[in-house]
């Protein structure tokens, strides 16, 4: 193999996936420098292992609302089974096998800048390796779960995102620490597969604390009415576990401690940025690595550094991290043969109106753009229209006590879409539509003439424009 390449892509997730394929599809070559697994974090800790622990969950509340159904209980042991598989048990083969492909070059190892256009590479034998590149080394590194400062919460093992989704063997009794998506979606899963008294912590007042608010009061809602039990305004004082593998305690500033076999910490990611080397080209180790609008990295001369993905902070959303290494590719691509490339900053409209995100729980939510708090704060002359979900027709077919909302948010000067979210079973297939109509600026009247098909949840978007006036 050789040490030199156009281009050293440093992380063989999603993101660093896409900016390797589109760099050698622009006719550069190139080299993956990856540590853990090829396929990355979403592949085998996140996205697919969690979709596929609550996927049958989901199901389960599906078939309780449709009279006629009976539901047998869920065999935990085959749907962990269909996770390992999805998981492709933990073995990257082919990935490894997809990149060498594209073509890449593929190195086992701890990646490193060891200063401008050089990664060195440090397998798990000590041995060391370094790499030359003559255009760009993108960094691709993902992010890390936070664990917060809390007396004795590092001591007693919590699990993460990791050890949830790739749970052996369900706790009976589980605390979560967290209100947000990891913390929603494993608290419904690992309660469905058997966790019998789940209880979440949530330091604020509400979950989903960045979404439209009326999202996370119906998941809290539907979270109660399934057994969880969620505990706003809690603050953790303190955790103990006395001995390994034993019962873990959780002190807070007010009520009774929360006793349970498990402690499952999602409170936040934060960039991977520690031991990059990022010091030798003068960044700083401690903060996500700043781009532009092309993916460059700020302050570094001759502009050499790409970051993509959780890794540079903009939007830690895995499709968001594949869209950023697509413009990134073919912006190294394009400056490597000395053409002109004046469009980053258009291709990079899916960060700047506002990542889609969908959170797949039972009610499922999902949103684009910006929530209406967001949009008065930036200035923009802003309309707010709401409509009940459940009173579409489509969705009453879906099962009987069909509970949901839909909002979006106006900007009454242009009259385009700011931001839609939609709360309740089975929207998600929602968000594309409302992503499209978001970033591509589509006007309210020009939207009143694509005509929902009926029954159907998506006749919500004609409900919508009534509910506007059109």
């Amino acid at each position: 193999m050789s040490d030199e390449f156009d281009v050293i892509v440093i992380g063989a997730g999603p993101a660093g996936e896409n900016a390797v394929a589109r760099a050698a599809r622009g006719g550069l070559s190139a080299a993956v420098v990856e540590e853990e697994l090829a396929g990355g974090e979403c592949a085998y800790w996140a996205c697919i292992p969690s979709k596929a622990l609550l996927r049958p969950v989901e199901l389960a509340a599906d078939v309780g609302r449709v009279p006629g159904l009976a539901l047998r209980p869920i065999d935990v042991d085959a749907v962990l089974a269909r996770r390992d598989e999805a998981v492709s048990h933990l073995d990257d083969g082919k990935q490894v096998q997809w990149i060498k492909d594209v073509p890449a070059e593929f190195f086992r190892g701890r990646g490193r800048l060891r200063g401008p256009r050089q990664v060195e590479v440090t397998a798990s034998d000590g041995s060391t390796r370094l790499l030359r590149a003559r255009h760009a080394v993108v960094l691709a590194t993902g992010s890390r779960p936070v664990i917060p400062p809390v007396p004795g919460l590092a001591e007693a093992s919590p699990w993460t995102s990791r050890e949830a989704t790739g749970v052996r063997a369900v706790p009976r009794r589980l605390a979560v620490l967290g209100g947000g998506v990891v913390a929603c979606e494993m608290a419904q899963a690992l309660h469905g597969l058997g966790a019998e008294e789940t209880t979440m912590l949530v330091r604020g007042h509400a979950l989903l604390g960045r979404m439209e608010p009326f999202a996370g009061e119906l998941l809290a809602a539907s979270l109660r009415d399934g057994g969880v039990q969620v505990r706003t305004g809690a603050q953790v004082t303190g955790v103990e576990r006395r001995e390994p593998g034993g019962p873990v305690t959780v002190h807070l500033a007010e009520g009774a401690p929360v006793e349970a076999d498990e402690l499952l910490v999602a409170t936040g990611r934060r960039p991977a940025t520690g031991d990059l080397g990022l010091g030798t080209v003068g960044l700083p180790d401690t903060d996500p690595v700043r781009v532009d609008d092309s993916m460059r990295a700020t302050g570094v001369a001759d502009g050499w550094l790409y970051a993509v993905g959780d890794v540079n902070g903009r939007n830690l959303l895995t499709h968001m991290g594949k869209y950023q290494a697509r413009v990134c590719g073919d912006v190294i691509a394009a400056r490597a043969r000395g053409e002109r490339d004046d469009l980053p900053a258009m291709r990079d409209a899916a960060d700047g109106y506002g990542a889609p995100q969908v959170v797949f729980t039972d009610p499922q939510v999902c949103a684009v753009g910006r929530t209406e708090a967001a949009a008065r704060a930036e200035g923009f002359d802003v309309r707010v229209v709401e409509y009940d979900l459940g009173a579409v027709s489509g969705a009453y077919l879906l099962g009987d006590g069909y509970r949901g909302r839909a909002k979006a948010v106006v900007d009454e000067n242009r009259r385009v879409l700011l931001g839609v979210t939609f709360a309740g079973p089975d929207v998600a297939e929602l968000l594309h539509s409302a992503t499209v109509a978001v970033t591509a600026e589509v006007t309210l009247d020009r939207l009143w003439h694509a005509v929902p098909s009926f029954p159907t949840v998506s006749e919500v978007w004609l409900r919508l424009l009534e509910e506007y006036g059109l």
